[in-house]
């Protein structure tokens, strides 16, 4: 039973490293299909932003 647990071990050290680079390449992949996207909300975000700051500083 201490065998099988040991190997079920060492078996799992490189799925983790296997799934984070997997999960990286979607992530990187989205980014690059929807940049446009992205992009345009990041600066009606940041329009926002800016806006409502300045109505509360009174500038």
């Amino acid at each position: 039973m201490k065998e099988q647990w040991i190997r079920f071990l060492k078996e799992e050290d490189g799925m983790g490293v296997v799934e984070i680079i997997l999960i990286i390449v979607v992530l990187i992949s989205l980014v690059v299909i929807f940049k446009t996207q992205i992009t345009s909300l990041v600066k009606k975000i940041l329009k926002a932003i800016t806006k409502n700051s300045k109505s509360i500083y009174g500038s």
